[in-house]
């Protein structure tokens, strides 16, 4: 799903034809507790009206200073003299963890695809978190690939408004979460 961890791939992976990797990596850190502790039984926390409140606040935040880091990039970092923001590791682990949709959906969908997976046993659990995983890490992987084979027809204005695009992208996001919780 389009969100903040697929804008900051396609700004990662204008640097990094392995960028996904490192995202998928940084997203399957916040992923995977979160899986454990659905599985253990904690899907209501997740969904409680302050946890919600908090995530959608301080990610809301985290997103609109990273999209603004980003805004302020230089047109040479096109070039590769300069590296984008955080590694791609901290970014695919920051832009997950400050999204509060991820939580819910894994709250509810994905609450009920635990669920499914567990008619399998512990063993079911493991090869969806596993499969699952593998999914993003594919999705992740095609798109830093699909940009960085990209450099060879954008030119330096282009992979600027590549950039800025992405950067307002995670903006919309960070004020759609801190609008949303609080109205």
């Amino acid at each position: 799903m389009p969100g903040p961890v697929f804008a900051v791939t396609v700004v990662k992976g204008y640097e990094n034809k392995n960028a996904g990797l490192y995202i998928a990596l940084g997203h399957g850190i916040i992923e995977f507790p979160l899986m454990l502790l659905i599985f253990f039984g904690f899907a209501s926390f997740f969904t409680s009206g302050l946890m919600r409140f908090l995530v959608g606040l301080v990610g809301g935040v985290m997103l609109i200073y990273m999209g603004v880091g980003m805004l302020r990039l230089k047109l040479k970092n096109f070039n590769g003299k300069e590296k984008v923001y955080h590694n791609s590791l901290v970014a695919g682990a920051l832009t997950t963890a400050a999204n509060p949709y991820f939580f819910l959906w894994w709250a509810t969908i994905g609450f009920t695809l635990i669920v499914n997976a567990t008619i399998f046993g512990i063993k079911g659990f493991i090869i969806f978190m596993v499969a699952h995983w593998l999914c993003d890490l594919s999705w992740y992987m095609l798109i830093s690939l699909s940009i960085f084979k990209s450099k060879r027809i954008l030119n330096m204005k282009k992979g600027k408004w590549i950039l800025n695009l992405c950067a307002l992208t995670l903006i919309l996001f960070g004020l759609w979460f801190i609008l949303s919780t609080i109205t």
